[in-house]
C-alpha cells in the first residue's frame, strides 16, 4: 500500500516514553477501577484479582501479537491493514470496522463521566443534573476534538500532562493503600483470590472474564500512532506491551486493596470504588484526589478514542475502503483532519440525543453495551494474524515458539471465547444492534471492492528479521 507524502501524516514526533503514555491513557485505568471494581465483585467476589490475571495473561499475548505484526509495517490502520496480509483482507476491512464502531461508542460512553465527574470536583450539586452534564461532556469532547486535530505534537503534550497527574495520583493512592492494609485490614489478604478454585466453577470465570478483559482495552492506540512514532516498527509495539504492564499491575495493587480495605457491601453497593478506597485511606483529601485523576482519565481517554477512530479512517480512506477524503491531511497540522470533523460532529450529535431522546437513547445503550463484540473480534484476528504471518519461523526458538505463536495463539483463543460468552449473556435486541453496526461496514466494503480498491488485492507478507532486544526500545 502507498504510503506517499500527499498523505503522509507527521513522521517521528512520538517517542519511546509517549507511546506508553498512549497506551497507559488509552486503558483509562483510573476511570476503568473506579466504574468497574463494584461490577468485577459482584460477579466474583474476592476473586477478582484472579479474574484480571487470568485475562491479563491472554491480553498480553494479544500486546505480543501487535508487537510482531507492527514490525512487519508501520500502518495508522494496525490490525486492519496487518489482518487483510496475514489473513484476508475482508477480515483486515472487518477489524478495521470493528475498531472503528468500537472506539466512536466508548467516546459517547466516556463523554458522559467526563461531564459528571468535572462537575462532581468543580460544582457537586450540578453533577446530578443531566443538562449541565451534557454540556460539560460535550464541552471536553471537543476541545479534545480540536487538540487532536491541530496536530499530534500538541496532542501529546495535553496527553502527557493529564496522564502523568492521572498515573502519580494512582501510585501515591497504591502506597497510601497498601500502607493502611497492612495496618487497618478490614478483609485479611489471601491468596486464595488467585487461585481458580475462587471462581466456582466455569461459569464463575466466564463471568469474571466477561467484566476483566475489557480492563485491559485501548492500550493499542499506540500501534494506530506508529507512522507518527520514532523507529515506526519497533517503538508503538513496545509501548504498547509496558502500557499494558503497567496498568495489570495498577488493577491488580487496587483491585486488592479494595477487597482487603472495603467492607464487601461497600464494594458491591459503590458506583465509584475508587472514590471510597480514597476517602477511607486519606480521609477529606484521597477522595477528592482519586476523583480528579478519574476525571482526568475520562478526559485522556476520550482523546486516545478520537486518535484510534481518526487514524483507522485516515488508513482506510488512503486504501480507498472508505471515501478518499477521510485521507486527506491538514498542510499545516499534519493530521486527517476531514475524518477528525466527520467524526467528531456525528458523535457529538449522537451523545446530545442520546441524553435526550428516548429512542435514541436505548439504541446507543444497547450498542454500548454490545462492544465487547467488536474488540474481541479485532483483538482475535490480530491475535490469529501473527501466528500466521510467523508460521514459518516458529520452530528456530523457544523464544518465537512461545512469543511470536503460542501466547499470541492463546490471546486469540481467549478473544474468541469471551465473544461467545458475550452474546451469551447479551439480551437479543442488544446482541441486534451490536451486530447491526457491523454489518453497516458491509456496504461501503461490497462499494469498494466492486470499484476496484488495491486493498482488497492483497496477499502475504513478509515476516520482519527477528531481533534478540524484545523489551527495548534502542536501534
Amino acid at each position: 500500500m502507498n504510503h506517499g507524502s500527499v498523505h503522509a501524516l507527521e513522521k517521528n514526533v512520538l517517542g519511546f516514553f509517549e507511546s506508553i503514555v498512549m497506551a497507559v491513557a488509552g486503558t483509562a485505568p483510573a476511570y476503568s477501577i473506579a466504574a468497574t471494581t463494584a461490577t468485577l465483585y459482584g460477579a466474583v467476589g474476592f476473586a477478582g484479582p484472579a479474574a484480571l490475571l487470568y485475562s491479563g495473561i491472554p491480553m498480553f499475548g494479544i500486546a505480543w501479537a501487535f508487537n510482531h505484526l507492527g514490525r512487519t509495517e508501520a500502518n495508522a490502520g494496525a490490525s486492519y491493514a496487518w489482518v487483510a496480509k496475514s489473513l484476508h483482507p475482508v477480515l483486515g476491512y472487518l477489524a478495521g470496522w470493528a475498531l472503528v464502531v468500537s472506539a466512536s461508542l466508548f467516546m459517547l460512553a466516556g463523554s458522559l463521566p467526563a461531564g459528571s465527574v468535572t462537575l462532581a470536583v468543580f460544582n457537586p450539586p450540578l453533577a446530578n443534573s443531566t443538562l449541565w452534564v451534557t454540556i460539560v461532556g460535550a464541552l471536553w469532547f471537543l476541545a479534545m476534538g480540536i487538540v487532536v486535530v491541530r496536530g499530534i505534537r500538541l496532542t501529546s503534550t495535553v496527553q502527557w500532562v493529564m496522564s502523568s497527574v492521572e498515573v502519580g495520583i494512582l501510585l501515591l493512592a497504591a502506597v497510601l493503600a497498601i500502607i493502611h492494609a497492612a495496618r487497618h485490614a478490614t478483609t485479611p489478604f489471601s491468596w486464595h483470590w488467585y487461585a481458580f478454585s475462587s471462581f466456582h466453577g466455569i461459569n464463575g470465570f466466564a463471568a469474571g472474564a466477561l467484566v476483566a478483559a475489557f480492563y485491559y482495552w485501548g492500550w493499542d492506540v499506540s500501534a494506530n500512532l506508529n507512522e507518527e512514532t520514532q523507529n515506526a516498527t519497533k517503538i508503538p509495539g513496545l509501548g504498547g506491551l509496558w502500557g499494558v504492564l503497567i496498568v495489570f499491575l495498577l488493577f491488580q495493587i487496587f483491585t486488592v486493596a479494595t477487597n482487603v480495605t472495603l467492607p464487601p457491601k461497600t464494594i458491591s453497593s459503590s458506583p465509584d470504588v475508587l472514590t471510597v478506597l480514597g476517602q477511607q485511606i486519606w480521609p477529606g483529601v484521597g477522595g477528592e484526589l482519586l476523583t480528579l485523576a478519574v476525571m482526568l482519565s475520562t478526559i485522556a481517554t476520550l482523546e486516545t478514542s478520537l486518535l484510534q477512530v481518526t487514524r483507522s479512517l485516515f488508513a482506510m480512506g488512503r486504501d480507498q475502503t472508505l471515501p478518499r477524503k477521510f485521507a486527506e491531511i491538514h498542510p499545516v497540522w499534519k493530521t486527517p483532519w476531514l475524518a477528525s470533523l466527520v467524526v467528531g460532529l456525528f458523535a457529538l450529535t449522537l451523545f446530545v440525543l442520546s441524553n435526550f431522546v428516548g429512542s435514541v437513547s436505548k439504541v446507543m445503550s444497547d450498542a454500548i453495551n454490545a462492544i465487547g463484540l467488536q474488540i474481541t473480534l479485532y483483538y482475535g484476528l490480530a491475535g490469529l494474524s501473527a501466528v500466521v504471518a510467523y508460521r514459518q519461523v516458529l520452530g528456530r526458538s523457544l523464544k518465537n515458539f512461545l512469543l511470536m505463536g503460542l501466547w499470541p495463539f492463546i490471546g486469540a483463543i481467549f478473544m474468541f471465547w469471551v465473544m461467545i460468552q458475550s452474546l451469551q449473556s447479551l439480551g437479543w435486541t442488544t446482541i441486534g444492534v451490536g451486530l447491526g453496526t457491523m454489518a453497516l461496514g458491509l456496504i461501503p466494503l461490497a462499494v469498494y471492492w466492486a470499484k476496484g480498491s488495491p486493498y482488497f488485492r492483497i496477499r502475504g507478507f513478509q515476516p520482519a528479521p527477528e531481533e534478540p532486544d524484545l523489551l527495548e526500545a534502542s536501534s
